[in-house]
């Protein structure tokens, strides 16, 4: 059996794409994580869901819910190459690693593919390190995938932004994420730049919070995000495909 893809791995154009918009509409899409956190969908909500999670521009890369939801996504998705993420420790970012532990398991155990774990980061800001990371410790050892929203709008400066990244690399992270969309601020595309350069190309940068629509996800793409959570991922879905048409269109006219 051949060696699955890396998470945070783009996908690469196959043999005999046609470059432009319509490609450029189908990778995009490729890396948008489709994001419904309320934690009050009802079953036909997370159904519509993930049916919009399979575009004219191809699959979304997963759909992200809270753990409690994951049940029903999964039989909403059976043998889908659409993935499954869902969200531990969250949003508060509790310095409690028997929570996160807890709920990352039961959302595997239900068929998450990933975790998104929040880190600490009221901890982290006290300089109570091994607290914050204890989170991010409890969670790599449950998640198949999994993602450390670092909540940066929260932690400030960016030297704290920098070592929190480097840390959860060295804690056997897969991601690291910006925001969760419930504190301050979001994502920005100078934080995505940062924790782009600060992991280099070991990890995958998810953009999450504030991410409104297709020019948007594009420069955050441009910074070095490889994953984008939104709310909004229907809309990216639909400005992209729609690019995706007008390119068509365009070229069947000559």
């Amino acid at each position: 059996m051949a060696e699955p893809r890396p998470a945070h791995a783009a996908e690469a154009p196959g043999p005999g794409a046609s470059p432009g918009r319509a490609e450029a509409a189908r990778r995009l899409i490729s890396l948008v994580d489709l994001t419904s956190l309320t934690g009050e969908e009802t079953d036909s909500e997370l159904d519509a869901l993930c049916a919009r999670a399979t575009t004219p521009a191809g699959p979304v890369a997963a759909v992200c819910v809270y753990g409690d939801k994951v049940g029903r996504v999964r039989a909403s998705l059976p043998a889908s190459a659409v993935r499954i993420a869902a969200v531990a420790n969250f949003p508060e970012g509790d310095a409690d690693p028997a929570r996160a532990r807890e709920e990352s398991a039961a959302a595997v155990a239900a068929g998450a593919d990933e975790i998104d774990v929040v880190l600490p980061w009221r901890a982290w800001l006290a300089r109570d390190h091994g607290a914050a990371l204890a989170v991010v410790e409890a969670a790599r050892a449950q998640a198949p995938v999994l993602k450390v929203i670092l909540e940066s709008g929260a932690l400030g400066e960016t030297v704290n932004v920098a070592a929190a990244a480097k840390a959860c690399l060295a804690a056997g992270a897969d991601f690291v994420k910006t925001s969760t969309g419930f504190a301050k601020g979001g994502a920005t595309v100078a934080d995505v730049a940062l924790m782009r350069r600060t992991v280099g190309a070991e990890l995958g940068v998810k953009a999450s919070g504030g991410v409104k629509g297709l020019a948007d996800a594009r420069q955050m793409v441009e910074a070095g995000a490889t994953r984008i959570g939104a709310s909004v991922g229907v809309k990216i879905a639909q400005e992209a495909a729609a690019g995706m048409n007008t390119r068509t269109a365009s070229t069947n006219a000559y």
